[in-house]
């Protein structure tokens, strides 16, 4: 029984250690404002700048008699509270929360994510605009916001307005606001949402995101990297020649570290093909060449690339990069056969019925035989304009 006991008990510490926030209170920058409030009067009272990071608060509001003093600080209540998820389950975190003493005076108060609303309210009493309203008087209370289900700081700017309404008719009020950030260790660096977005958005300007068709990974591989080594505000102060040294370091390593690589020439690939498809041979000449004169083409890629200049009329370009795709693979027909159209093109009639007689019975892929591609590409370059009086004479060898 008594190991039964101990195992639950170890499984309940791991649980809550595990459930434990990543952060950390921010006693430095704890605020206690000690308020006086005329009888019948409103008062506003802006907290001080919260630290970059802040996702929760807490704030408690304490109403004192003359001479009464505070039996404990908020900060000091909050070291045997490790997170705020130890405040939120259950009651008993806020009662816990609570000043030990309070005055006899009560009072309403209002919170407010802008000056403009809490001085409306401080003229008026108006709390439309306000993110939270305690419309009930009270000489003491606490809450605990947080940025999941408060509008305080879904969209906070870095303040919060606390508008307070004396209940008193006769006398002023001390009121004792004490204010306490919580701030999440990740977020603390400056990296929110928006300012990681940023860093995607710019990557996706850089060369080598330029020839992806989708850059997302690579750009979140990017920016995770600069994330590591940088605090927000910290990047944002480099030069920008500096910046642009970082995402292209940061480029590099993560194009070599990644399948990225593979993800680009495929990407380009697929785009050639298509721009083929639709005879844009000026894209897909753009892509294919980036795939060679990166050191990544294959036999085919030099086929397509060579069609693609026949089709532009540009021949001596077509026999360069068709003579290159013979040397590096031999036994692929489709450049023997793009290699014989350059030459027929170029005015080399012999060669290129040299390589048509030699070819004729065999097939250029598993379904498409020598002579229905031959017949096929000369029919779309008499489209394009491109006209010889030789291709009558091939179409003949091949019958």
């Amino acid at each position: 029984m008594k190991k039964i006991f101990l195992l639950l008990l170890s499984s309940f510490c791991f649980q809550t250690i595990q459930a434990q926030k990543d952060g950390y209170w921010d006693r430095e920058r704890a605020m206690t404002k000690e308020i006086s409030v005329a009888a019948r009067d409103r008062i506003v009272i802006k907290s001080d700048d919260f630290p970059v990071g802040t996702t929760e608060l807490i704030f408690r509001i304490t109403l004192l008699d003359n001479n009464q003093q505070m039996a404990g600080s908020l900060v000091s209540v909050l070291k045997a509270i490790p997170d705020p998820t130890g405040i939120s389950q259950g009651s008993a975190g806020a009662v816990f929360l609570m000043s030990k003493i309070s005055g006899d005076d009560k009072c309403k108060y209002a919170v407010f994510t802008s000056q403009e609303a809490s001085l409306e309210y401080q003229k008026t009493g108006k709390t439309l605009e306000a993110c939270l309203v305690q419309d009930v008087p009270l000489s003491k209370d606490a809450k605990r916001l947080s940025i999941d289900n408060s509008p305080c700081l879904k969209n906070n700017k870095g303040n919060l307005w606390f508008g307070f309404e004396s209940a008193n008719w006769i006398m002023k009020q001390k009121i004792v606001l004490e204010i306490v950030p919580w701030v999440d260790a990740k977020l603390s660096r400056g990296w929110s949402v928006e300012n990681r977005k940023y860093i995607i958005n710019q990557c996706k300007t850089s060369a080598l995101a330029q020839k992806m068709t989708n850059s997302d990974d690579f750009c979140v591989c990017v920016e995770e990297k600069i994330q590591k080594q940088y605090r927000f505000d910290e990047f944002q102060k480099l030069l920008t020649i500096e910046q642009a040294k970082v995402y292209k370091d940061y480029g590099n390593s993560c194009y070599g570290e990644s399948n990225v690589s593979k993800t680009i020439y495929t990407d380009l690939r697929t785009k050639a093909l298509a721009a083929m498809q639709k005879q844009q041979y000026g894209v897909a000449i753009t892509a294919l060449t980036t795939i060679v004169n990166d050191g990544q083409a294959t036999a085919i890629d030099d086929a397509n690339l060579g069609y693609c200049y026949i089709a532009t009329k540009q021949y001596g370009k077509a026999l360069k990069i068709l003579e290159t795709g013979e040397k590096r693979d031999a036994t692929e027909l489709l450049v023997k056969l793009h290699l014989a159209h350059a030459l027929l093109l170029n005015g080399d009639y012999a060669k290129a019925k040299k390589i048509h007689k030699e070819f004729r019975t065999q097939n250029v892929t598993d379904s498409l035989s020598w002579a229905q591609k031959t017949k096929s590409d000369f029919q779309t370059f008499l489209k394009a304009g491109i006209q010889s009086s030789d291709f009558e004479r091939i179409l003949k060898i091949l019958e």
